[in-house]
């Protein structure tokens, strides 16, 4: 029998309090790594920090917010002080924001980039502190089907989204001589709290994209961790710098 794809790794999920994050953190314990889990809901981490170890590896917590410099540096050093290194790492918080982008209010557009691309790249460095002590690591960042194309309703969005591409590209050039791979996911309507506001916001929109899936089906959170365990394991150890849709063939 093959062993788990990420047996003995230790994998940080930043935004693990609901939807992708929670699910793709148990995906990654279910897969034998153990993981640290960080967001603003202390609730629901816990939560689902019990459910991984009443089953499987390890888990712990940390609270934080992913757009504060010294809470995302607090995450990745309790990761490091919990389990002793940082094998792998799933930045997957995120905010939504629909409406007309000239028409976004600023506040909104200022938080949205603070959280899915400051944040984004907050994690990325400081996971990227530890990883090149160790001269290894994986990081896979959520992007969207949104940040490989355009479309009305959802304009602060889906620039981040596309900003979160271009940080991962970047950072694949700058720290593959180190030894460390960095991939991007690009999920399509997936199954989340946050498709709930979309829905709300966009009224026909998702199911829309929907009937244009050659799946005709959304997507869920174990279907977009089962993709990153994947990425973070030594089975895709020759890839980076990629962005893997997980979008039901929405994209093709």
């Amino acid at each position: 029998m093959s062993r788990p794809l990420l047996d003995g790794k230790v994998v940080l999920v930043m935004g693990a309090s609901y939807g992708i994050g929670a699910d793709a953190a148990r995906v990654f314990a279910e897969h034998g790594a153990s993981v640290m889990l960080f967001a603003r809901g202390e609730d629901a981490l816990r939560t689902t920090a019990e459910r991984i170890q009443r089953t499987g590896p390890d888990a712990a917590f940390t609270v934080g917010d992913v757009s504060v410099a010294a809470d995302v540096a607090r995450a990745v050093d309790a990761t490091a002080a919990r389990f002793g290194r940082l094998d792998g790492a799933f930045n997957c918080a995120a905010m939504t924001q629909a409406g007309l982008l000239d028409q976004v209010p600023e506040s909104e557009f200022d938080r949205i980039m603070a959280v899915n691309v400051k944040g984004t790249w907050l994690c990325m460095r400081e996971e990227l502190r530890i990883m090149r002590e160790a001269g290894a690591g994986s990081i896979v960042n959520v992007s969207s089907v949104s940040g490989t194309r355009g479309g009305s309703g959802l304009g602060a969005y889906n620039a981040t989204k596309h900003a979160v591409i271009g940080l991962t590209r970047t950072a694949a050039h700058d720290n593959g001589p180190r030894g460390i791979r960095v991939n991007a996911l690009a999920p399509g309507p997936t199954e989340t709290p946050m498709l709930t506001v979309t829905r709300e916001a966009i009224p026909g929109g998702v199911e829309a994209r929907i009937a244009s899936t050659p799946l005709r089906k959304a997507g869920s959170g174990v279907d977009v961790g089962q993709a990153a365990a994947w990425l973070l394991s030594d089975s895709a150890g020759h890839i980076s710098g990629i962005v893997l849709p997980v979008d039901g063939g929405l994209s093709a």
